[in-house]
């Protein structure tokens, strides 16, 4: 059964409800309304909580084989729906076809790779008299918070490995982007029992009533460092377990002996993707002095090629960004950099549109003090800085209250290494940068994150851990 993309509800106990109240997104590329979604209250997040904790009784017990199967089902009903979930990403999200094809494709990805991994069941003791063994076991209801800049893939990235260790999810969605997320959990119900996967769309004062809730016992948080704190906060009264994915403000450093135009398309594709709006992607380019000025000339040329638009137009690599809000943040840090007198070799204003359109901007050498280095823009604005010493970059990379990503650029690889072991992130690269993948841990250090998602260590973080003291002769 194809999906219809035109009406949205939420999915509670595997029904589709609505709500008497509704509100709607904005498409970014053209400011106008999206189609109407519920707006929830606390009855309807108690429904799906309890609906949760009656499905996590049985949808707990069940085997390792049946969960796979059943993720393997949604996998496939995901697939079968690419296109229309790939155009109503791009209406909703604003990023360019292309962009949202390949987003969907990871998301198909991640839902058959992640159950392909195993926890082990370790015995830590064994001797005639007893067995000890370590286990990890589902933690129970989990609240699922979902960001705007990839709805589908970060609500998958959480979906899977919470279901596949046997937990049941409420997902929420950013109310930016609630309507693939949405059409997810109609594909879910199809394919798990009822209140394994459910969705409830809503406003700002939902995310506060999940994390709140007493019977929800996990929260997954993916979003900014300043929201994380809150979710935290509020997760402490419950003692609940939680994640977070929170901002970046990824260096990159570039040694004088690339191949500079082999990197330029690489590294100008990285700084720029999704107009800037990845917390992973490149926000603070350090290039070597010797090679600064030709870099910096052919970044900027390359850059120039690459098209500013509707998403679905032809061609098209920068999209709006998503909303109005962050519009008008990336519109004060261009301010900024004007009444701070830095020199834009690129962009350095946004002209008026019928969309969030921010064109991309490159701000040559500035401060390290200054807001655009200091700051995660969020948007198409990229500083790129001079260095020397090996030492000194290392610490202008490291000083930072982000600890995210950061990547190392050279053709001499044990240099590399020994400089990318120096920095202070929880996803280092050397010669890429943002390269995921869903049988590797994902997490931030310092105020970007606690915890990890994917890999064996993120289907652990979706566990409590015991200890089972097996005595053979009572």
């Amino acid at each position: 059964m194809s999906l219809d993309i035109t009406t949205f509800y939420n999915v509670i106990n595997n029904e589709l409800t609505t709500t008497t109240q509704t509100r709607h997104g904005i498409n970014p590329a053209n400011r106008q309304p999206n189609p109407e979604v519920p707006l929830s209250t606390a009855e309807d997040l108690d429904k799906a909580v309890t609906a949760a904790r009656k499905a996590f009784k049985t949808w707990s017990r069940t085997s390792v084989e049946a969960r796979r199967k059943a993720l393997s089902a949604f996998a496939d009903a995901i697939e079968a729906n690419a296109g229309a979930l790939i155009k109503l990403l791009t209406q909703e999200q604003g990023k360019p076809l292309t962009q949202s094809s390949g987003e969907i494709a990871a998301a198909i990805k991640w839902t058959r790779a992640i159950p392909t991994l195993t926890i082990p069941e370790i015995v830590i003791d064994e001797t005639e008299d007893r067995k000890v063994i370590q286990r990890h076991i589902p933690i129970g209801v989990a609240g699922v918070i979902v960001p705007w800049n990839f709805p589908v893939l970060l609500a998958i990235g959480k979906i899977i490995p919470a279901v596949y260790t046997g937990n049941t999810v409420i997902v929420k969605p950013s109310p930016f982007t609630p309507y693939c997320d949405l059409k997810l959990a109609e594909l879910a119900a199809r394919c798990f029992p009822p209140g394994v996967v459910q969705a409830l769309s809503g406003g700002d004062d939902l995310g506060p009533m999940i994390t709140k809730h007493p019977r929800i016992d996990k929260i997954s948080f993916t979003g900014s460092s300043v929201t994380g704190r809150l979710v935290m906060a509020s997760c402490a009264k419950t003692l609940k377990r939680v994640t977070l994915e929170l901002g970046g403000n990824d260096p990159a450093i570039i040694c004088a002996d690339v191949d500079i135009d082999a990197v330029i398309p690489k590294i100008g594709t990285l700084c720029f993707m999704c107009s800037s709006q990845i917390c992973m992607t490149i926000k603070r380019l350090y290039v070597h002095e010797k090679i600064y000025d030709e870099f910096r000339d052919k970044l900027v040329q390359f850059v120039k090629t690459l098209k500013l638009g509707n998403g679905t137009e032809p061609d098209v690599f920068f999209g709006p960004v998503q909303n109005r809000m962050q519009f008008e943040t990336a519109q004060n840090l261009i301010d900024n950099i004007a009444s701070e007198g830095l020199n834009t070799v690129l962009g350095g204003d946004i002209p008026a549109s019928a969309g969030f359109f921010v064109p991309p901007t490159i701000v040559d050498n500035p401060p390290e003090s200054s807001r655009v280095v200091q700051e995660e823009p969020f948007a198409p604005i990229l500083p790129i800085l001079k260095w020397s010493d090996e030492e000194e970059v290392l610490a202008r990379a490291n000083n930072s209250d982000s600890g995210l990503g950061a990547s190392v650029w050279s053709q001499d690889l044990e240099r590399a290494q020994r400089m990318a072991e120096q920095l202070e992130a929880g996803n280092v690269w050397v010669n890429t940068h943002v390269e995921v993948q869903p049988d590797v841990p994902f997490g931030g250090h310092k105020t970007s994150g606690l915890g990890s998602e994917w890999g064996v260590a993120g289907l652990t973080a979706w566990c409590n851990t015991q200890a089972l003291y097996l005595k053979k002769n009572p």
